[in-house]
Parts: structure tokens; sequence; C-alpha cells
């Protein structure tokens, strides 16, 4: 089969480099996806993205999809042909629409009848004729929150797209895309090599824009940019090291095409700023990579990556230089600044900013989560600095720095609280009580730390769901499963036995917005994500899951602990058995509705096997829920295993719906305490078997 490799690329204006990776990555899956739903052989896919091209090269492109045999069937014999064997006007149409006489059609004979049947070979269609509906719906699927329209073209992307390239091998394939006809031009660097090139085949695409100063792979430009980067730090000083944060290595991969690192320097005099308002000012707000000397210490220079290689790179180190001196001189005035105030102060001020205009400020928050820090620290043994460390905890979102860098919000309320001379646990616990931030984000170190940071995190999604406003889709304005997510990573890593229904029922009556089921929506959006985190374990079935929780488990810790339980316990040979009997027991109690206060009469049990079942239940009732209520699940599941001969004997000789109502309803309640007993652990009746 002949094959050609495919180009496809879009030039546009400059794309956000902070989606750009994930446009690139949509796009390449999504021409792929098509190429593969059309069944068109092909060899390696490669996307490329630049800040102002999205392109697509598929190696080994068939010209054609495979033929493929089909078989039609039409209408059966007795109506294809008359007395005298002529064919009927059903068996012409039949065979012209196939586009075959009738003499060529052949008989399918199965037990339900015969029939007329076309067998022939389909031939696929060329590659060429179906690329321009697979690009435009791989181009409709992106990933882009918000389309623009630019000049007056109709058509809608991230972007003014200014050329479509599209090339099977040598030759342009002709298609419209977003309002553009396909051609062969494209761009290289915008000041290294501004004119059109025509680029003669698909295949030279890399090397041709190479060429002409632009590195069009993302991966081959990030790791130059990383090694460019480490070579300029290192040759600032000896054992120097550039801070290469990974987020922004993407998104400065994503600012150029052609990258050029260059060393600059800033004052000494703004080293005496704590370390991560540097850092901050240097790389959230210029894009630059901080270095650090041998001793681990902010050394004074930066890396910035150039777009252009300037035959003057003095000018640009200068220019960098200029303009990251401003930046770090307010960041100096705020430091000198905020600290002329206190934190209780800024805490007074924490009034005039409004937290949710329905839930309140951050002053009312504030009230809340110190109340509930309060609670927590009492169940898991909180010491004296937590009430304080809560009403501080919100104070620097009124400073300066913060209000200049909120990527610096707790940090800096750990610095200005030691600058008052606050405890240096108290302090700390400023800073951590927001983590964990993001997975695999550190979790707060200290006992104080966590305990605000569970208080302050149970507030927001109590608050936010009695305000109806949980999470929808991908959108969670609110960061409400970030939170429930860090606050189960707070309880099972510092193994912190916490009744999670009480603290969210203090919670939710603490908001200024009170709606019945806030406490039962928040632990089952909680409990769903502690769910997909135990899926993920080893030997975890979603069943399991759905067992444990049956029975809302007080403590995320405990519901863990029931899980191991029930682990252990799948593992003998009587706990299908008995898994079997719950579900029939279940069945059986649904289908018949006893009431909730039904008990069982021990003196209407006239049959051999319901007093036996009996006996062996209260000799049973007290260890098992002994060792349930001391958590000793494992100890109490095995217990059951004492179950399993009576209840076979009971269902083997007593009929339980018997016509006399007294004694059937007598049975039934000694099924329920039979389920009872075997669903204190987790409901036995949910597992399969």
């Amino acid at each position: 089969m002949s094959t050609q490799d495919l180009l496809f690329e879009l030039l546009t204006e400059e794309l956000p480099p902070r989606t750009l990776a994930a446009l690139s990555s949509a796009l390449t899956a999504g021409l792929a996806r098509g190429i593969d739903d059309a069944a068109i052989p092909h060899g390696k896919v490669h996307g490329f993205a630049t800040p102002r091209r999205l392109a697509v090269l598929i190696r080994s492109l068939a010209q054609h999809q495979p033929d493929r045999q089909v078989e039609r069937r039409g209408p059966p014999l007795g109506a294809s042909f008359d007395a005298q064997g002529a064919p009927t006007q059903a068996a012409a149409a039949f065979a012209k629409n196939c586009g075959v006489p009738v003499s060529d059609l052949d008989r399918l004979t199965t037990d339900k009848g015969a029939w007329l049947v076309f067998r022939g070979t389909e031939r696929g269609a060329a590659t060429i004729r179906l690329l321009g509906d697979i690009i435009n719906r791989a181009i409709a699927g992106l990933p882009i929150a918000k389309r623009m329209r630019w000049g007056a073209n109709s058509a809608e992307f991230v972007r003014p797209v200014h050329g479509v390239v599209l090339l099977y091998g040598e030759t342009v394939v002709p298609v419209e895309v977003l309002g553009l006809q396909s051609g062969r031009v494209t761009q290289g660097h915008r000041f290294l090599a501004p004119k059109p090139i025509s680029l003669k085949s698909a295949k030279s695409y890399p090397s041709r824009l190479l060429r002409a100063k632009v590195v069009v792979d993302f991966d081959k430009r990030r790791d130059l940019i990383r090694t460019g980067v480490e070579a300029a730090a290192a040759a600032t000083a000896p054992a120097a090291t550039a801070l290469i944060d990974n987020s922004l290595l993407e998104e400065v991969t994503a600012l150029v095409e052609w990258p050029v690192p260059i060393a600059g320097q800033f004052e000494p005099r703004f080293l005496s700023l704590p370390r991560e308002v540097v850092i901050a000012t240097i790389q959230d707000h210029q894009r630059y990579f901080a270095v650090e000397g041998a001793d681990g210490k902010l050394s004074g220079w930066f890396i910035t990556v150039s777009n252009i290689e300037s035959r003057d790179p003095d000018k640009v180190r200068e220019g960098n230089e200029r303009v990251v001196r401003p930046r770090l001189s307010d960041a100096a005035f705020f430091w000198e600044q905020d600290r002329k105030v206190s934190l209780d102060t800024y805490a007074a001020r924490l009034s005039g900013m409004t937290f949710q205009t329905r839930l309140g400020s951050y002053a009312d928050k504030t009230q809340r989560v110190q109340a509930l820090a309060l609670l927590i620290g009492g169940a898991i043994g909180g010491g004296p600095l937590v009430a304080r460390a809560a009403e501080l905890a919100k104070a620097d979102l009124m400073t300066a720095m913060v209000n200049e860098f909120p990527e610096l919000q707790g940090t800096m309320g750990r610095y200005y609280a030691l600058a008052q001379g606050e405890p240096e646990e108290l302090a700390l616990a400023l800073e951590e009580h927001y983590r964990p931030r993001f997975a695999g984000d550190s979790l707060p170190t200290t006992k104080t730390g966590q305990i605000v940071a569970l208080a302050d995190k149970i507030d927001t999604l109590v608050g936010i769901f009695a305000i109806e406003q949980r999470p929808t889709g991908a959108k969670d304005p609110f960061g409400l499963r970030r939170a429930a997510l860090g606050s189960l990573r707070i309880l099972l890593e510092a193994r912190l036995d916490l009744d999670l229904l009480e603290i969210l029922g203090a919670a939710a009556a603490a908001q200024p917005v009170q709606r019945a089921g806030v406490v039962d929506e928040v632990y089952d959006f909680i409990a769903e994500r502690l769910k997909g985190v135990l899926l993920e374990e080893h030997g975890t079935t979603a069943e399991m899951l759905d067992s444990v929780f049956a029975n809302r488990p007080r403590s995320p810790l405990d519901a863990v602990t029931r899980l191991q339980a029930l682990k252990e316990f799948l593992l003998l040979p009587e706990a299908g058995i008995l898994t079997a009997i719950n579900k029939r027991i279940a069945n059986i109690l649904k289908k018949a509705s006893i009431g909730s206060d039904a008990a069982v009469d021990p003196g209407a049990l006239t049959e051999d096997a319901e007093r036996r079942l009996h006996e062996v239940l209260g000799v049973l009732r007290a260890p098992v829920q002994e060792a349930t209520e001391q958590r000793r699940y494992g100890q109490g599941l095995q217990s059951l295993v004492g179950l399993r001969a009576p209840v076979d004997e009971f269902f083997e000789r007593i009929m339980v719906m018997d016509e006399n109502l007294e004694r059937r309803k007598n049975r039934l309640a000694l099924l329920r305490e039979v389920q009872i007993l075997l669903s204190g652990v987790a409901d036995l009746s949910r597992l399969p078997g």
C-alpha cells in the first residue's frame, strides 16, 4: 500500500502560553483518533507547538482506506423469482442498487430461510477526501474555554488564524479550515526569519523550520531551555544552580521559538528580602529563573530566556535588569511597610474583605474557623496555640505584599508572625494551613497547622454546599474537590481519628445560611473522594467500598480500618457463604417489609433450628459488638463464622414465610438480628456472591 507523510499546521497569533501544551496534545490526539476511526493505516503521529503555531505530522499515512469485504442481504428467495424463475421487481431493484446483474447475486440459506445476497469488495475512500472532515472535527473538539472571531471571518478559535498548511507528501490537499484555504506556505521566526516559507514536503517540516530559527518540537525546545539555563547559571559562579520550576519551564517554552538564555543580576540589597518574595518577583512576575549559590542561598543572579538571538546580548541583559529592579524595589517597600503594623491589626481589617457574599467576610470566616479548630483540637489533642493561629490565619490577606503577590498568602503570615515575636509553631501554622494546595503538595507538619487547615477547608466545604454552589462537571471555582482531598490526606497520612460527621455538623450549624441535608451532602462528597483514593489500592473493589460505606463510618481512618478487616475476612473459606447468606436475608427482609420495632419473642420459637440460631446469636452478639466498638474489626468478622452452621440449618428446616402471621414475623425478626450482626463492620449483602 502506497504511503506518504501528512503535515497539518495552523499558523496563528500568539497562543496562550499556559494552555499551549494542552492544545497541542488535544489536536494531535483528535487527528490521530479521526484517522484511526476512518481505519486509515499510518505510522507515528507527532505534535508540534510554538507560540505561533500548532502542527501535526503523521508518518506513512496510507493513500486509501483499506478495501473491505461487504455482504448485503436482499429479498427472500420466494419473493425474488416468479413461477417461471424470472427475477421479480424486488430482485431487480436490489441488484441495481448493488451495481450488478441479478445473475451475479448469491444465495444465503440459514435455518430461518433463504435470501438473495450480494458479496463484493467495497473500495476504500481516498485519504485526501476524508481529511477535511477529520481536521475540522479535531479543531471543534479542542478544549478552548473561550473562542474569538477576527476580521470579517465567522470562524472561531482561541486566537486569530492566519494560515493553514496541509501537505500529503509534496502535494497540497485543498481543504477549508477556519475560513482559510490550505496551502504550503508557513512562517519562520518573526524577526530572525520573517520571510514566508514554501514547504516542499511534509517530512521536511521540522528541519526547514529549524533553518528559519524555529525549534518547532515543544519537548526539544523545553530540553534546550533547561540545558541552556543550567549552563548559564553555572557560568555565574562555581557550583551555582538555576531554580527550575517545571510550570515556569513549560510556560517559557510556550513563549519562545528560538530560546537564548541570558544571565542578569540585581542589587545585593534585595537579598535581605524573604527568599520567597524574591523568587515570586523573579519567577512569577518576570518569568526568570532564579540562581542560588553553593550555600543554597539566592546569589543575586537570574536567567532570562530571550526569543531572539541579539547582536548585542549585553543590551538584552541590561534591559531585563532594568525591568526587574523596580519590581524588587516595590517588594522591599511592601516588606518594610507591612511590618510596621501588627497581624492583629490586619486581622481586624478582615471585616472589610468579603469571603462570599452570602457567607460573610473573612472576619466572619475566621470566627467560624477558630471555633471549629478548637473543636477539632479538643478531639485530636491540639495545643494552646490553636485559637491564636486560627485568629491570625487570614490576617496577611490585608497586607500590601500579599495584595501584590497573592501566591505568598500564608508564607508572609509566617514571616510577619515571627517578626512580631509569635511562637515558631504558630508562625509555621499560618503558612501550613493552606496545604496541601495541589496534588502531591506537602502536608502541614505541625499539629496546630493540621488542625487549622482542617477547620479552614471544612468550613469552606460546608459553607459553599450550604449556598448550593457545589462543583459541577469541570467547574470548581471554590476548589472544593481540592479541599476534600486535602482534608483526607491530612486525616489519613497524619492518622488523625476525627469524627467527621460531628465536625461537619458543627460547621453547618455555624454557617449564616442554614439548609437541611448539608451535612449528609458534604459527607457523601468527601466519601466519594475517599473511595476514589482507596480504589487505587491493590485488591480493593468497588463492591468492597460500597459494603464499608453503607455503614457511613464516622471517620475516614475508621473506614480504612474497616476496609482492611474486610479484605482479610474475604480470604476465609466461609466468607463467600456468609456473604451469600446476608444477601439472601437482605432480599427476604426487603420483600417482607418488617417493621423496625419488631423484636424476637424467644418463647414463640418452636422449632429446634430457629431456637439454635437464636442461642448462637445470643452467644456471639456481645463479643462481636464489643470487638466492633473497639475497632477490632478483623476479630469481629472472624467471629461471624460461627453463624454459618445454624443459619444453614435454619434455611434448610424452617419455612420463614409461614402461614401463621405471628410465627412469620418472629422468624423475620430473627433474620433481621442475624443481618444486624453480619453488617456491623460492613454490609456483606453488597458484596458479589
